[in-house]
Formats: C-alpha cells, sequence, structure tokens
C-alpha cells in the first residue's frame, strides 16, 4: 500500500485542479506486488517450473505444492480445462524424468482439483487417466507408499459419485488392482482402499433405497431364495431445469440433478463385489478375509498381529452397508468366518470398536444367522 500511496503523490499535481499531463503508467511489477498475480498466472508459474527439469527436485515439488493449494477453489480447478493443463499435468506422471517425489505431488494436485468436483471429474476423464493411476497402487521402488496414499485419494476424488468414472475404473481393471490395496503392506494403504470401497457403495439419492422397496427374487443356481437388490424408482426430484429455466452452473452440483443416475456407483459396487475374480475369489471374499485374517504390516511385519481397530470399524461398516442397507446375499461360508470373528471379538469385549450402535450391531448379527 506505502508503493501504491508513493505513486499516486508522485503523480498528483496539488497546484493544478485540472491537470493536462498525462500521469505514468504504472508499473505492472507494483501492481503484481501491491494486488499478487493472478491465480492463472500462478498456476502457469508453478506447472513450468514443474517441468523444467533443469530445476532442482526440491524446486518442482514446492512449485506443485503451491498448485495444489491454487486449485483448492473450485474455479481454480475447473480453469485446468481453459488453460489445458490437464495433459502437461498428465504427462508429469508418466515421464521418466519426473522423480517419484513429484509425481506423488501431481497426484495430489489431481485429486484436490476433482475432489467433490463434478465439472473437473469429467473434464480430467476425457484424458483417459485411470491406466496411468493405477499401476501407481503396485508396490515397488517407484511407487513408495506415499505415492500409493496419493494415488487412492486421486482415484477417490475422480471416483466418487460419479458411475461414468466408475465404468471406466471397471473397464480399466480397476476392482482387481483395488482388491490388491486391501491387502497392501502398508495399512494406511489399506485404510484408504476400504475407505474408497465404503464410499462407493454407499446409495445415491435415485437407487431406489430412498423411497423404493427390497424384494426377495428366487436365484437359480442357490439352494434357496436369496435377497437381491431390485430397484423401484421413487418419484424423482425435480431437476433443476424444471425449477428454474436458467442455464445449469458447471462449478455447482446442480449437473448432478440433471441426471441423478450418473452419482449412482453403488449398483456397480455391488456387481463388483459380488463376481469372482482370479481364482474364484471376489471382493467380497477378500474384504471378508482381511477382516478375520488380517495381513501384518510395518517394517518387520509384526505390527497389525491382532488387527488394526481403524481399519476393522472401516470394514465392518462396509459389510454393514452391502448386508443390511443394500439386502445384499453372503455365502454360507462368508457368514461362517464373520461368526466366528464377531463371537472371538465379543468374548473379548470389543463391542465398540466396529463404531455400530448397539442396534446396528445386533442388526448386522442377526443377518449372519
Amino acid at each position: 500500500m506505502q508503493s501504491l500511496l508513493r505513486w499516486s503523490i508522485e503523480n498528483t499535481d496539488t497546484t493544478n485542479p485540472h491537470p493536462q499531463v498525462q500521469p505514468k503508467k504504472l508499473d505492472p511489477g507494483i501492481i503484481d506486488h501491491i494486488l499478487g498475480k493472478p491465480d492463472a498466472v500462478q498456476m502457469k508459474e508453478a506447472l513450468a517450473i514443474a517441468q523444467d527439469v533443469s530445476r532442482s527436485e526440491e524446486e518442482r515439488v514446492l512449485a506443485m505444492d503451491e498448485f495444489e493449494m491454487l486449485v483448492e477453489q473450485i474455479d481454480n480447478a475447473n480453469d485446468l480445462e481453459k488453460l489445458q493443463m490437464w495433459q502437461p499435468l498428465q504427462d508429469l506422471l508418466i515421464s521418466t524424468t519426473s522423480p517419484p517425489s513429484l509425481k506423488t505431488q501431481v497426484l495430489w494436485v489431481l485429486g484436490t482439483a476433482v475432489q467433490n468436483n463434478p465439472a473437473a471429474q469429467n473434464a480430467y476423464l476425457n484424458h483417459h487417466p485411470l491406466p496411468i493411476l493405477l499401476p501407481f497402487l503396485s508396490p515397488s521402488p517407484q511407487n513408495p507408499t506415499s505415492t500409493r496414499r496419493k494415488a487412492l485419494y486421486t482415484l477417490s476424488g475422480l471416483l466418487k459419485h460419479s458411475s461414468i468414472a466408475l465404468t471406466h475404473f471397471s473397464e480399466s481393471g480397476g476392482w482387481s488392482v483395488l482388491k490388491a490395496s486391501l491387502e497392501d503392506s502398508d495399512i494406511q494403504v489399506r485404510r484408504k482402499a476400504v475407505f474408497l470401497l465404503g464410499s462407493l457403495l454407499l446409495p445415491s439419492s435415485d437407487s431406489g433405497l430412498a423411497g423404493g422397496r427390497v424384494e426377495p427374487v428366487y436365484n437359480p443356481s442357490a439352494q434357496s431364495t436369496s435377497t437381491a437388490l431390485t430397484l423401484h424408482e421413487p418419484t424423482p426430484p425435480p431437476t433443476l431445469q424444471q425449477q428454474n429455466s436458467g442455464p445449469i452452473h458447471p462449478n455447482s452440483h446442480a449437473t448432478m440433478l440433471s441426471d441423478p443416475s450418473s452419482t449412482d456407483t453403488a449398483s456397480l459396487t455391488l456387481r463388483a463385489l459380488q463376481e469372482s475374480g482370479e481364482g474364484g475369489e471376489s471382493l467380497l471374499d477378500v474384504l471378508i478375509r482381511t477382516l478375520v485374517q488380517p495381513t501384518p504390516y510395518g517394517m518387520d511385519g509384526e505390527d497389525g498381529l491382532e488387527g488394526d481397530e481403524e481399519f476393522e470399524e472401516k470394514v465392518v461398516g462396509v459389510l454393514y452397508t452391502y448386508v443390511i442397507t443394500h439386502h445384499a446375499h453372503l455365502t454360507a461360508s462368508q457368514k461362517a468366518q464373520l461368526g466366528t470373528y464377531f463371537d472371538t471379538k465379543l468374548k473379548e469385549g470389543g463391542e465398540g470398536r466396529w463404531g455400530l450402535s448397539e442396534g446396528e450391531l445386533r442388526q448386522l448379527l442377526g443377518a449372519l444367522r
């Protein structure tokens, strides 16, 4: 402000109330110093530094850290499309000149940009990111734990509330990759993987569970009648176009109201949980195994022999949604494994370890009989 005041004084003729002389133009550098550079300019400069292989690794990572803070604002995140930055960011992920620390930071940028942002999700999907993102979940020297965690963060932002993104995920073999992440050597990766699975399984408002009903149907491959999800659509809420004849702002979640089915990820997730994979093992089988036979983790593989309470709570939450909310089927073997697990934990006084109320726990245990 002192610079602006000094410039005003220097360019004001106090002796002539009607000066004819044009004042000197304000130096753009002073404007930037006073007001700060526009966010778009800062984003361009940060990306240029990250792409510059002559810069140090620390400089490139710091530039992406500043970029990530900028795209926390939804307008800046949506400007990635206008500024044509999606592809350069994705190129940094596959470049051999990008160290793992830089790739981790880029994943953070991408995850923040698409989080709770349908317009950014759709824009990023146009660049076919899933075949590039999924390999980052495989443990390797190039994919340390920090990278795998951020890859799940990015996937979570891209997939949640987007049936289109989840369809691409399925077609890219994503469920097999997520299945492996449930047994990752890093417990935080496991927690993030099961949290993502639980988020995808939550019913959307149009799934039929809010106002519809679930009916038992006959499964010819089973010995008895099993419960399956039959969707009866309630009267849908009025779309934004019906409420307001004006256009839908791309930055808002009103785009979801124009097509409520676009947010339904539960249907695909239910199918993925039930389908058998390699060796005849389903995603649900793996989920249950991670609960009843916890894989040790840590530097010496000695941590978690008795399980991780936070991970267990998330797994049980997914099972509750699957069995109670969706009324989905468990095999006799799955029920037996879970029954033994719960009996053992309850004898140890573990009633409160799963984050369920007494009534919810009773519901779940009743479904296992």
